[in-house]
Order: C-alpha cells, then sequence, then structure tokens
C-alpha cells in the first residue's frame, strides 16, 4: 500500500515542486530535461541519448541523426552490446551546436525520435564472533535486544537469532558502482560468479556480448576486471555493509552472511556516466533472464545529473524482471520533493530510496530526504566495512584487505539491500513488489523521520 502511495504520488510532486508542467501535453519529460542543462547539472560535452521510435530502420536513424550533425558512438539498447547503428536507443556525439539544447531539439523535430537528452554524469554517494561486531562498532547491526545503547541500528543482530539465522542461500545481489574487491578476506566467500563463462578463455561464453565477465563487468574501462585497486573503495565499502562473511572472527560482518555478490562497474575516477549506467542496469535484467538467477535487488549507491527517460526505462525492464533497484537519496541534506534528484527519484514501482540515519536516530545533517520521493531511513553515519589497502609504497606495494568508517546515503543503502536479500531467503518466490512492501511496512517509526520519508521511519531487519 505504502509503495502505490509513492508510485502515483511522485510524479506530480516532483514537477510541482518544480514549477514544471505535469501533463503529457505540456512537455513534462522536455521541460525537466531542460531546467536540469539550466541548471548546470553536469554531463559529458558533446554527447546525447537518442531513444529512436519502435521500428525504426536505420538508414531512418542516419538521416535523423544528421539534423544534429550527430554521429553514432553506442548502442544502448537492451542487450545491444555496442554492435552498430540499428538498435533503438544510441549514444551520439554532437558538433556544431551553441549547446545541447540546439541539438536535442533539431533530434527531437524529427518524427522517428522519441527523445534526446544529455549523458548525464553520476558520482558515488559517500562523503566494522566479528571484531568490529563484538567490539561495538558495528553499531547499525545492532538493535533494542543485541545492544539497547545502539538501538537505532537495522535490527540485523535480532535477525541473526532468529531461527533461520543470516543466511542467504542463493539470493544475488547485484552492485552497481565502482569496482569491489572480491578477493577480499571477507568478502571472496560470497563473491559470485558468472555460470555461464569459462574464466580466461577468451570467449563470450553465455553470449550476453561480454569476453570473460566471471566477476561482472567494468562499463567505465570496458572490460572484464571489475577491480582495479585501492580506488574502488566505495563499492567495496558497499559490498561489505550487504554481505561481508558473519561469525569467521574476522573483520565485519554484513546484513546477509552468505549472499552472493556480484558487480557492474560504472563509476571510474571521474564518476561515471548515464550511458554506462542503462547497460550496468540491463547487464544484471539480462544476466538473471539469462541464466535463470535469483538476482533479487541491485544496490545504486551514486547519484547525479538530470532526468533521463532512457535509464527510467532501463529501470523500469529490471523491474519487469523482479528486480529491485534500491538506491542512495544523495548528501546534499536537500529536500527532494523539492528539487528532483536521481536515480533514486524516479516513480519507477520497483525502486527503494533510503536516506541515512546516526548512531541516535536522528537523520543525518548530508542526508536529502522527501516525504513522497524517498521511502525510509537506514544507518549511515560512522558505518565500518570493508575497503582495500595499499601496504608498503612504490613498486612493492600490494593491496590488501582492510576496514575503514565512511558517512554517507551510500552507506545507507546497502542495509535495505542485505535486507531484501534476507527477506527472499526465508519467503521463497517474493515478488520484488512483495520484497519492497514488506521494508517499507516493517519500518520502525522515528520522530526524526516523521514528514521527513515516506514510511515516516527506519529499517527493521528483524521486522519481517
Amino acid at each position: 500500500m505504502k509503495s502505490n502511495l509513492r508510485t502515483t504520488a511522485l510524479a506530480a510532486a516532483t514537477l510541482a515542486a518544480l514549477g514544471l508542467a505535469t501533463t503529457a501535453a505540456a512537455g513534462g519529460r522536455p521541460d525537466l530535461v531542460r531546467a536540469h542543462l539550466d541548471q548546470g547539472r553536469p554531463h559529458v560535452a558533446g554527447e546525447l541519448i537518442v531513444k529512436f521510435r519502435d521500428g525504426t530502420d536505420a538508414v531512418a536513424q542516419q538521416r535523423a541523426m544528421g539534423r544534429a550533425n550527430g554521429t553514432f558512438r553506442d548502442n544502448l539498447s537492451p542487450n545491444g552490446n555496442g554492435r552498430g547503428v540499428g538498435g533503438d536507443v544510441a549514444l551520439l556525439s554532437v558538433k556544431g551546436h551553441r549547446n545541447l539544447a540546439d541539438a536535442i531539439a533539431a533530434l527531437e523535430a524529427d518524427g522517428d525520435v522519441e527523445y534526446a537528452e544529455p549523458n548525464w554524469i553520476m558520482t558515488h554517494s559517500a562523503t566494522s564472533n566479528d571484531p568490529y561486531y563484538t567490539g561495538g562498532s558495528l553499531w547499525g547491526m545492532y538493535g533494542d535486544a543485541t545492544s539497547p545503547a545502539n538501538q537505532y541500528g537495522s535490527q540485523a543482530g535480532e535477525a541473526w537469532a532468529q531461527p533461520e539465522g543470516a543466511t542467504c542461500g542463493d539470493v544475488l545481489i547485484g552492485i552497481i558502482d565502482e569496482g569491489y574487491m572480491y578477493t577480499h578476506e571477507d568478502l571472496a566467500a560470497n563473491a559470485f560468479t558468472n555460470p555461464g563463462e569459462i574464466p580466461g578463455n577468451g570467449i563470450d561464453d553465455d553470449g550476453n556480448g561480454y569476453v570473460d565477465d566471471v566477476y561482472g563487468w567494468d562499463f567505465d574501462g570496458n572490460n572484464n576486471t571489475v577491480f582495479d585497486g585501492v580506488g574502488d573503495d566505495h563499492g567495496t565499502h558497499v559490498a561489505g555493509t550487504i554481505g561481508a562473511v558473519g561469525g569467521n572472527s574476522t573483520g565485519v560482518a554484513g546484513v546477509c552472511w552468505t549472499v552472493r555478490l556480484m558487480n557492474a562497474k560504472f563509476l571510474g575516477s571521474r564518476g561515471g556516466t548515464t550511458a554506462n549506467a542503462i547497460k550496468s542496469v540491463d547487464y544484471f535484467t539480462d544476466l538473471k533472464i539469462r541464466h535463470g538467477l535469483n538476482l533479487v535487488a541491485t544496490n545504486n549507491s551514486w547519484g547525479g545529473g538530470g532526468y533521463s527517460q532512457a535509464l527510467k526505462d532501463a529501470i523500469d525492464r529490471a523491474g519487469a524482471a523482479d528486480i529491485l533497484f534500491i538506491a542512495a537519496a544523495g548528501n546534499s541534506g536537500s529536500d527532494n520533493d523539492a528539487t528532483a534528484s536521481y536515480p533514486s527519484g524516479y516513480s519507477s514501482s520497483n525502486i527503494i530510496a533510503v536516506a541515512a540515519t546516526t548512531s541516535t536516530g536522528g537523520l543525518a545533517s548530508y542526508s536529502q530526504y522527501g516525504a513522497t520521493t524517498v521511502d525510509i531511513g537506514a544507518p549511515g553515519s560512522g558505518i565500518w566495512s570493508t575497503v582495500p589497502k595499499a601496504s608498503g609504497k612504490g613498486k612493492n606495494a600490494t593491496i590488501v584487505s582492510g576496514y575503514a568508517s565512511y558517512n554517507g546515503t551510500s552507506m545507507a543503502t546497502p542495509h535495505v539491500a542485505g535486507a531484501a536479500a534476507l527477506y527472499a531467503y526465508r519467503n521463497p518466490g517474493s515478488t520484488a513488489a512483495q520484497i519492497k512492501a514488506a521494508i517499507l511496512g516493517s519500518a520502525v517509526p522515528t520522530p526524526s523521520l516523521q514528514g521527513k520519508v515516506l514510511t515516516n521511519g527506519r529499517l527493521d531487519v528483524s521486522g519481517y
């Protein structure tokens, strides 16, 4: 019931708050795109994402691209894998226009173009018998029974004490982020590998367009090396909160101790693009369908840029495959009902948007919020988790397993992704809608979140 409320209220509330038209006739999506360009939201210079109308052939696509002096760069259609012109969603390079708004107008004047939009730039939303848990540092996993002094955690400790324990069986969570250190001492046992690939043979064994994507794919670097060193700390930190191995007398424990983790890396040193975010979302949707995986959610601790219909369409495709898209609300401290934030703010029914809370039950000062556009709060400040660290210097430096405390809605989001995995294992066959309803329906009413998030409360992993 609550998830339906958000879905129906979101689009109108966001547009109204921006002072934009709310009817299709008034062109709500184009108005949003232009407004976000005028606001200076970061995007890749000279690039556009274009959606052609269904059935448009390559000749017509080339003609339409010519209106904006556009040249083809990449095929963003589901399963397109960059194979050239002919897909219905394309990334273009455009030249000869004073600004992108002119190029968008030129393309949308063509009858074979459904829409055109900037290639927005995204960034991550971040500003540990396991020692960090028994030592009291892992407050986000505690609750009233396990640690009364840390009652504002996710109650994961209470869930672990239940008969089902902290196991998640074959449940898989996709991490769309930076890369993650799948060899980390607290993550290696839960690193999922593509069942359709034979490692290292240089062949695309499962036919998905990606060669040797054993642990996932790096869409930023366009290769199968999803972990590239200490720069992938954010993705590794997220992975640890979802599914670091528990009960191993080592480091930290994730919400679900045996969940399977896989990576689509699209955030690099300069952030990530909408085009690569779309590919990442579709990558997991295709993997689930292609291999019949029990993939229930992706974790999306990132945001930025403006409205993208193409990215929303990819999220909707994931929803049609029963995959939740769990997203960080953002770290600017602003009201997302008043100023739209993406991707957490899309009206897609499979999204759970997450705000960050503190160990004293407050809404974190940096956390974005929204009575209709943010769903729930979760622990986000002072969160210990897994990270890669350098040992030694220069040529003798090696990458070793480490732990660190980070703050952000990035840290809150994986608590919810872990909760989704735990529920999915305990309730086999649950749909994305049922998992979302269970998570939101069990939220603990919290004064600091009243009128700030849809549920007025924070995550309770033990409540379902």
